[in-house]
């Protein structure tokens, strides 16, 4: 089966993103096919959303972090092709043309992502040197961004997508080491564009509080991400520095910030106890 929108799924985890989702969903093509995992028991999210769009199935939930929430949708998915993108991103009206006929061409990939308009913060990564992309059309590399990711299912054969240790943070980065590692292709279309808001998939009404848990779960996926490929104590020793910055940020908000109560901090601490320690069952903050 090749790519075109009546086999196609677009994927988008919100939480408390009311503000912006609209303009995400009306910016893709007309009667797409839309699972939306809403993180924060939003019923009115839901209520409003699938009264006002076709072909659109709103699963509100207890907030389970962004490769949980990802994988639930792409379990969902009937089509062959799953869109995972955030609610902060924008299509161009071009953007779903030019990747369904770059696929039509070169349809052996596993991963395959629009190219982000600004030029200044590129949404992939090149780290193996001897990847020639002497093609017009698309880039061959080693990750994209968890913004846009087009996910091929064939190339699934285990239905195995996200890793669901990470919470948040990095669990992109993870999916494409392990296709790489498997010798399946990631690309990145030249023409098709995307725009990412960036930091905006929230209200700013949360910022403070996500800001706060952005910078635990920062340094808690990079832990677990280098301890799962790297080892236990090369782990330590790469993460060290980001502890530290992490831990002075955490003393900082715990200063100015007086509605966060003090349990918060207490079990956060012991969380990442049970990381340093070897243990599977990590706590999850909720943001």
């Amino acid at each position: 089966m090749t790519l075109s929108l009546n086999n196609l799924t677009f994927v988008i985890v919100t939480f408390k993103s009311d503000h912006i989702i609209h303009e995400c969903i009306e910016s893709l093509p007309k009667d797409s096919n839309i699972i939306i995992i809403e993180n924060s028991n939003n019923l009115e999210l839901k209520k409003k959303l699938e009264e006002k769009y076709s072909k659109i199935n709103v699963i509100v939930q207890e907030n389970s972090g962004m490769g949980s929430a990802n994988n639930k949708g792409i379990q969902l998915c009937k089509t062959d092709y799953v869109f995972v993108i955030n609610p902060d991103v924008k299509f161009y009206e071009n953007t779903m043309q030019e990747l369904i006929t770059l696929s039509s061409r070169y349809n052996d990939y596993s991963i395959l992502a629009p190219i982000s308009d600004d030029t200044k913060y590129p949404n992939y990564k090149i780290r193996n040197k001897s990847i020639r992309n002497n093609d017009p059309d698309f880039l061959n590399v080693d990750s994209v961004d968890g913004y846009a990711m087009l996910i091929n299912k064939n190339k699934f054969s285990d239905n195995i997508y996200f890793d669901e240790n990470f919470f948040l943070y990095l669990e992109n980065d993870d999916l494409c080491l392990r296709k790489k590692k498997e010798n399946k292709k990631i690309y990145v279309a030249k023409k098709a564009k995307i725009h990412h808001l960036g930091g905006k998939s929230h209200s700013s009404v949360y910022e403070k509080e996500i800001e706060f848990s952005r910078n635990w779960h920062w340094m808690w996926s990079k832990f677990y991400f280098n301890k799962k490929y790297y080892g236990y104590t090369k782990s330590l020793f790469i993460n060290f520095p980001t502890l530290i910055t992490s831990l002075v940020k955490i003393i900082f908000y715990f200063i100015i910030q007086k509605k966060f109560k003090k349990k918060i901090y207490t079990m956060r601490f012991f969380g990442l106890l049970n990381s340093i320690v070897g243990k599977n069952s990590w706590y999850r903050p909720k943001i």
